[in-house]
């Protein structure tokens, strides 16, 4: 068996692997590196495939080709709905002659991209229930099963690869999470079947491996939400929130309280609107009759007037997380829309700041046009959807996979899971590979 590291294996961003096994080729994943989308938005607006290869915003798969595997490349399996999982498919998945397989959230949403670029792809698209398998149909016929997961979209998968060789588990982006605020806990009864079967390969999410702490389950965030929005003076502020648009279960959270506070809740923004209009066609949405959506500039021009007449009666969850250019949050904070701040009113940040110097120096750059209004900032209402260093301890004794690919990290990330891998038991070159994009992993 050989495991193809093609993207992820580096940064944050940009997953993809291939497993080679027998005749044939399984792929999981096809992600975007955003930072560099970012800064093309900025400057240009537009892009394609060309254009996304030239930045290195996609995960370089021209590997399989100089190995003549694109053609033996027989499934492509996704994890979740994340941009930086699935957001190549839609420049990339044409190369190659394979169905697409994901959740129903996941399918939803990458269904919701195609039609917002205006693509259409030839792969067939495959929708599989959590806790269910799939067959992957090549010289031989693989059953793949995906596992729920807890992180911070819906119906995350651990995908399963089965094989003569064993199990190939793919676990990129998970926390273990028993107080799941939408959607089920992770199924450990599943993970510790797979395990006694035996565990060939596990490639794993290494984004805090480096952090000592066990990542708090997503009622600690909704408890921080609840501080600051049922425990703090705003009867007379506007209250905007931002988050991250994918975080369903966040939303809901957000929503609930709201509702307590007797205002009326309006989600502003693209990003919102495609991801909670993809839970609402998947009856995913428990909070679809208590929000108004704006998305377009009309609708988003009209909401944003009447907020601003009548700021006490609305709670506003706008897009602009990471401060991004052209954002909700970073027109509020630049007057480019019909809603203005006033001293004393609330912005919330129910997010981290994604730790690259673009992301970083766009929300510097908000938060200095908010305080310079006498805005109050509420930061870091959040917890992570990845595994800390002590989750991905116990995860790894659960799995007691046979050999270890750290992945979804730059260098100091990964060398994070090697030096945990070792404390238990595992040896560097032997049965635990740190790897980069574009090697091979021979086992």
């Amino acid at each position: 068996m050989n495991i193809h590291t093609i993207g992820g294996f580096g940064e944050v961003g940009k997953n993809m692997t291939a497993v080679h096994t027998g005749d044939d080729v399984i792929v999981f994943d096809m992600g975007l590196y955003l930072p560099p989308i970012v800064e093309l938005e900025e400057r240009e607006g537009v892009y394609n495939e060309k254009k996304l290869r030239t930045i290195g915003a996609l995960p370089d798969d021209t590997v399989l080709d100089k190995l003549h595997l694109r053609e033996k490349v027989r499934a492509i399996l996704l994890g979740h709905a994340h941009l930086d999982h699935i957001g190549a498919i839609p420049y990339a998945s044409y190369r190659y002659n394979a169905d697409i397989v994901g959740t129903p959230f996941t399918t939803e949403v990458l269904k919701t991209l195609l039609r917002d670029n205006n693509s259409r792809i030839s792969n067939n698209i495959r929708v599989i229930q959590p806790n269910s398998s799939y067959i992957v149909k090549g010289k031989k016929d693989y059953e793949v099963e995906f596992i729920n997961i807890t992180h911070s979209t819906l119906q995350t998968s651990l995908v399963a690869l089965h094989t003569d060789e064993g199990v190939v588990l793919y676990a990129n982006d998970f926390k273990l999470d028993n107080s799941p605020i939408v959607g089920k806990k992770p199924n450990y009864e599943a993970i510790k079947r797979i395990s006694q079967k035996g565990v060939k390969a596990l490639i794993v999410d290494s984004l805090y491996a480096d952090d000592e702490r066990k990542t708090p389950s997503e009622k600690i965030a909704r408890g921080l939400l609840e501080d600051v929005l049922l425990t703090t003076r705003n009867s007379n502020s506007a209250i905007v929130v931002t988050t991250f648009s994918s975080h369903i279960a966040r939303l809901k959270s957000i929503v609930d309280f709201g509702k307590q506070l007797g205002r009326k809740v309006v989600f502003v923004g693209r990003s919102l609107s495609k991801y909670v209009s993809s839970a609402m066609r998947v009856n995913l949405c428990p909070f679809e009759k208590d929000v108004t959506i704006a998305s377009y500039k009309k609708q988003v021009h009209n909401i944003l007037r009447e907020a601003d007449k009548s700021r006490k009666k609305y709670l506003i969850v706008c897009t602009g997380t990471q401060g991004e250019p052209g954002s909700i949050l970073d027109r509020l904070s630049r007057n480019e829309l019909p809603f203005s701040f006033n001293k004393d009113d609330h912005v919330i940040f129910s997010s981290r700041t994604i730790p690259t110097p673009v992301s970083i120096n766009n929300r510097q750059q908000v938060e200095k046009r908010l305080k310079h209004k006498g805005v109050r900032i509420f930061d870091s209402v959040h917890v992570s959807g990845h595994a800390g260093r002590e989750d991905l301890r116990d995860f790894i004794e659960m799995v007691k996979p046979e050999h270890i690919i750290p992945a979804h990290g730059d260098l100091q990330k990964m060398t994070a899971m090697v030096e945990l891998a070792s404390e238990l038991g595992y040896k560097l070159g032997k049965n635990c590979h740190l790897v980069q994009d574009g090697q091979i992993v021979k086992l």
